[in-house]
């Protein structure tokens, strides 16, 4: 028997990190997801969405109430207006808006380009689709695109290009110049561009969100996603969207319809009911999470990690030269023998190895006690080292 389908890809590292954890009773700050409740009246909505029979299948598109409230979000948080009915569709989380995207369009010989440190979705269902993933290392501590190498990357086999920003693990944002210096690229070489924003109301120190959405040229030829997981505190729910152009999104829907068809009904409705009651529910994120990422940086400013300030996404990185001259993955697991705290090595999310990474990536996305508790024991670990 022939075996299936990436027989080399193990499991995933945050699988391995989070068990990991359990094991040996470790702090989990690593695994992106919140340790304290979603707001109580959402949860009050889904309660009533299933009492009012909101239980069966939901349309393959998404609930016509929640893409509309998605097209008011966008235009009030991006200034562009988008067809609820023709560019909008309600996904299995983020992460199934990406795979069925890349099956649309990807096929047998074709290449797309990503960025390392990449969000370990995106390989794998572009080899699925028979394609081959091009991948370009970001250098440490920076982590910025060199747009001259992606112009050398190019072939005339290259159909698409995948932005993650603001970008999981490298914690940065892309800026105007980046856009502007993709939406030529992309004209020049006719490629569609996936955006994965699911981090877009989380920017930090004044930063602001530069939307593949806001630019005509990349708006054109781009599918965005989103994920009410990250906006809403609410991972588990598995809500997303993508919006495209009306032909991008018919071509999306062909796929998302044979895999997961439609997204659960009560939860559609409830969050609906939400934006429409809290039509700025978002508005205080990067406070929130900034104020997070000013606790962790101030109380471990002494401590000799090196740790540049989150630019996006609720994570924050943590260098560990100064105490430790091994691999990241490696000291991840010492940090969690140790000082029994779970974190994220980076190195996982390259294709080729980077000479002196020595970054774990932390979860912003804990109760100030969490943190407290992880900083406390990073604190003794470093004074122990």
């Amino acid at each position: 028997m022939k075996p299936g389908k990436l027989a080399d890809v193990g499991t995933t590292i945050f699988t391995v990190m989070s068990r990991r954890a359990a094991e040996v009773g470790a702090l989990n700050v690593g695994q992106g997801f919140p340790d304290y409740d979603i707001d109580p009246r959402l949860a009050a909505l889904v309660a009533e969405a299933i009492a009012a029979g909101r239980n069966q299948y939901a349309p393959m598109q998404g609930v016509p109430e929640l893409r509309a409230a998605i097209a008011a979000k966008i235009a009030a948080t991006s200034r562009v207006a988008v067809d609820p009915e023709t560019e909008v569709t309600v996904t299995c989380g983020g992460t199934e808006a990406l795979y069925s995207a890349i099956q649309a369009f990807i096929g047998p010989g074709d290449e797309a380009i990503a960025f390392d440190p990449a969000y370990d979705a995106y390989d794998p269902a572009i080899r699925l689709a028979g394609g081959r993933c091009v991948r370009i290392g970001l250098a440490p501590p920076r982590f910025r695109i060199d747009w001259a190498r992606v112009e050398r990357a190019v072939t005339a086999r290259t159909r698409l290009l995948v932005l993650n920003n603001p970008h999981n693990p490298a914690c940065t944002t892309a800026s105007a110049d980046d856009l502007a210096a993709l939406a030529a690229l992309a004209e020049r070489h006719d490629l569609l561009v996936l955006g994965d924003e699911v981090y877009e109301h989380v920017v930090f120190d004044a930063r602001r969100h530069h939307s593949l959405l806001a630019l005509p040229a990349l708006r054109a030829r781009s599918i965005v996603v989103y994920s009410f997981g990250k906006t809403l505190h609410a991972t588990g729910w598995r809500v997303g969207y993508a919006v495209a152009p009306p032909a991008i999104t018919a071509a999306l829907r062909r796929v998302h319809q044979y895999n997961t068809f439609s997204i659960a009904t009560p939860l559609q409705h409830a969050i609906a009911a939400y934006l429409e009651r809290h039509p700025d529910a978002w508005a205080g994120l990067s406070a929130f999470f900034g104020a997070k990422r000013d606790r962790l940086l101030d109380r471990l400013a002494d401590t000799g990690y090196d740790l540049p300030p989150s630019e996006g996404t609720y994570f924050q990185l943590l260098g560990y030269g100064a105490h430790a001259d091994v691999d990241d993955v490696t000291f991840a697991e010492r940090l969690m023998r140790e000082a029994r705290v779970a974190t994220i090595p980076v190195s996982p999310f390259y294709r080729e190895p980077v000479a002196g990474l020595r970054y774990v990536r932390l979860c912003l996305a804990k109760r100030d006690e969490t943190l407290d508790l992880a900083i406390g024991r990073l604190r003794e670990f470093a004074r122990c080292a």
